[in-house]
């Protein structure tokens, strides 16, 4: 009985093995639905077929990586990237994290104070291009926020940005997180990233923060270059005699003498703007630039800044005004504010390494070394960062 019951069993077993086999290519899966999701946003984002966020190339040569307590996925970037450009995350739904991060400026401004609900910013946006390829984990120009995570939900908790400070009359960050909750679309989302419709601070900052480390930028003229080179002061085969130049004086420390004017060598650009990554290094300090975008009083707090990678575009043409309080508007002006660096009165926090032997640097570049230097920092710019749909407006 019992040999006649392990018979049945197996022919079972083979049964279901064969019709899997012969209907193989007629099955079709099943997949879920998300009916507000769809409605929201149509083909623009499929749960069902994610962007690939996490497993983008990255070159060999790429060593920094800042990702490892909050590794980027494709659900949690999915989510992130509309929290992103969702309007409704400001008091008004009007400003978007977007608003002052723009695709097509390399996600920064075009405008050196950008408008948030009740007044303007304070400083100029910074890019977020490369964000995760940085040794420095901290955030805004004065490095204010410990992580980008803690970043993420300050500008919302902002009087001035997106309103929901809980002070002076305005609602609380927890009013935003009833206001989420009662958005379908946001209910399947975080069900599908998280597996519960809860939502939480932490939850935002995480796939806000996905998202952000996830806008990368590695198919510049550098890149191919460097791809073939076996190290970065190598000339790179695909780069002219003025970019070679360009790169050796970016990467070459100068000499100086005694007056602070430099005697040969390099420009040194590399000791704070570390290539490959072209990151900041996490021990400078102020820069020289201490205006306020108020016109009162100096700030010498600013000691961070983000990649030079796409600091302009591939024509030249820039990606919104630079430096904290956009006074810089081109590359001839930005490496000639470093060439004559003036110890100005209450700049107690300027870089050493732009004060040789305690006094103000004179790099005494010529129109020539000027041209190459600016035609290297192009070849750092890409393409695809800038029309890429994985980072555009999911809402368009």
């Amino acid at each position: 009985m019992k040999f006649t019951k392990i018979l049945q069993f197996c022919a079972i077993v083979l049964s279901l093995s064969s019709c899997n086999d012969n209907d193989e290519e007629n099955y079709t899966p099943i997949t879920a639905t998300y009916p507000a999701v769809e409605a929201e946003f149509g083909s623009s984002v499929d749960l069902n077929n994610l962007a690939n966020y996490a497993n983008q190339a990255v070159p060999a040569y790429i060593t920094k990586d800042n990702s490892a307590l909050n590794p980027i996925s494709d659900k949690g970037a999915t989510l992130g990237r509309i929290l992103f450009y969702d309007k409704k995350m400001s008091v008004d739904n009007t400003v978007s994290c977007s608003s002052c991060h723009k695709q097509e400026f390399a996600f920064s401004d075009n405008t050196i104070a950008s408008n948030g609900v009740n007044s303007t910013t304070g400083r100029h946006s910074m890019r977020l291009i490369n964000t995760r390829f940085a040794t420095e984990s901290k955030f805004f120009w004065d490095e204010r926020a410990a992580s980008l995570e803690i970043q993420t939900t300050m500008p919302i908790k902002d009087h001035g940005e997106m309103g929901f400070s809980g002070a002076n009359g305005d609602l609380s960050f927890n009013d935003l997180i009833v206001k989420l909750s009662a958005i379908d679309y946001y209910k399947e989302l975080f069900k599908f990233v998280y597996g519960s419709e809860e939502i939480t601070e932490t939850k935002i900052q995480f796939a806000l923060a996905q998202f952000i480390r996830s806008i990368q930028s590695f198919d510049s003229k550098y890149d191919t270059g460097r791809a073939s080179a076996p190290n970065d002061g190598a000339p790179f085969a695909n780069f002219t005699a003025q970019e070679n130049q360009g790169k050796n004086l970016f990467l070459t420390p100068p000499t100086f003498n005694a007056s602070g004017s430099r005697t040969g060598g390099g420009i040194g650009c590399a000791g704070c703007h570390r290539a490959p990554e072209f990151d900041i290094d996490p021990n400078t300090k102020n820069n020289g630039i201490i205006g306020t975008l108020s016109g009162v009083g100096i700030d010498i707090t600013n000691t961070r800044a983000p990649s030079l990678r796409d600091l302009v575009k591939v024509d030249g043409t820039t990606n919104g005004q630079m430096m904290h309080t956009g006074v810089i508007t081109s590359l001839q002006a930005a490496i000639g504010h470093y060439g004559t660096i003036n110890i100005a009165p209450g700049n107690t926090n300027l870089d050493p390494r732009l004060t040789p032997g305690g006094i103000g640097q004179q790099l005494n570049l010529t129109a020539a070394e000027v041209n190459s230097v600016i035609a290297f920092l192009r070849t750092l710019s890409g393409t695809d960062v800038y029309t890429n749909t994985k980072w555009s407006n999911p809402f368009n």
